[in-house]
């Protein structure tokens, strides 16, 4: 049966999981083909678990598994499996991302990891029961931007800062970091805040990201309205938790919406996020419009207006040093993979030296 052709998306079975016009209109090919649509909600050694207009299936990912790990099947793809009866079933196809959240891997061969896919809301998880890190904070925030997604800031633990002062004072501090992001506090124990964030889950399909311990896991159980996911205290010791969530998985929400819930986060490297930095950053860069010089780097330049706003305390000097930080990173992680532009940073890297080397000496001969 086709259900992408017989049923209209609204009513279509698949509905509550994201299905829309025009995922049916870009799946009608496999449609015609007698493959079936469905969303995969975990993938696991070559296989996923995928839910179809006929229930939950255990399909095998051999056909869609290219040696550029950012192409490989993900949850949250949506997918062309083949129809009841066959044996095994194959996931065939899958349909072009909208959204993609990606980040650098650990290894030293330069590859990106695709953590969720067609994802409308990345939720970064930042528990109020730690000191606040908000470089770390900026750098989820470049990466969620630049996935395509709308991010959003929950501080969670909030019921762990009882002064109405004190928390008002961090959440301005993250709001100060997170331009144009809404920023949500919660306490999943208290249930305060959370109907806010259900309403903004509501709206399609959200990614919860953040360190261990952050209390995503608690989070995702207050969305749900039960205990479906597992909860570890966090240690005394550092205030650190370990990680309950061992794999991605995606579940429907009651209030409408989807929730894709992934492990603690102990690295979170930029995989070509130029574009979210900017995002982040984005006073920075307005400031830069107004510097003397096109292609100033707000160092030392005549004319910045970046550093000019530095001296008057438009602009933080931690704010400045973070951007500065992300672009290098973000720099070196594309070169890695672009020859011309490793080309231009040596390029850059002579002309810095050159320039260096002049000044040096027209020091030593004032000198003499």
């Amino acid at each position: 049966m086709n259900f992408s052709s017989s049923l209209s998306a609204s009513s279509h079975p698949l509905a509550s999981l994201g299905w829309d016009e025009e995922w049916e209109a870009v799946f009608s090919p496999y449609g015609a083909q007698g493959l079936l649509p469905g969303r995969v909600v975990r993938v696991d050694r070559g296989q996923c678990d995928v839910v179809t207009a006929g229930g939950a299936v255990r399909a095998d990912t051999a056909f869609v598994t290219p040696h550029d790990p950012l192409r490989v099947v993900c949850t949250g793809d949506w997918v062309a499996v083949d129809p009841a009866g066959a044996v095994p079933r194959y996931v065939r196809a899958y349909l072009p991302r909208r959204t993609a959240f990606v980040r650098s891997t650990s290894s030293k061969r330069s590859e990106g990891q695709i953590l969720a896919a067609n994802v409308d809301h990345a939720v970064v998880a930042v528990s109020l029961a730690l000191e606040l890190d908000l470089a770390r904070i900026e750098r989820f925030l470049a990466l969620a931007w630049e996935s395509g997604a709308q991010p959003v800031v929950v501080l969670t633990k909030a019921d762990l800062v009882p002064d109405d002062a004190s928390r008002a004072h961090l959440v301005q501090d993250v709001e100060n970091s997170a331009p144009g992001v809404p920023v949500v506090t919660v306490s999943a124990r208290d249930g305060d805040g959370v109907d806010v964030l259900a309403a903004i889950a509501a709206g399609g399909t959200s990614v919860l990201l953040g360190q261990s311990g952050a209390g995503k896991s608690t989070l995702a159980n207050a969305l749900l309205g039960e205990d479906v996911m597992d909860v570890q205290a966090t240690r005394d010791v550092d205030g650190k938790g370990r990680h309950t969530t061992t794999t991605r998985n995606l579940l429907v929400l009651p209030g409408g919406g989807v929730l894709i819930d992934t492990p603690g986060l102990r690295g979170v490297g930029l995989w070509d996020a130029g574009t979210g930095v900017g995002q982040v950053f984005a006073e920075i860069e307005e400031f830069a419009e107004g510097c003397r010089f096109h292609d100033c780097a707000h160092e030392s330049e005549p004319g910045c207006a970046v550093l000019e706003a530095i001296e008057t305390g438009d602009l933080p000097q931690r704010r400045l040093d973070s951007y500065r930080k992300l672009l290098r990173e973000n720099q070196y992680i594309v070169a890695k993979t672009d020859a011309r532009l490793r080309a231009e940073i040596r390029k850059d890297w002579k002309r810095k030296g050159a320039v260096g080397r002049a000044a040096m000496e027209a020091k030593r001969g004032r000198l003499r």
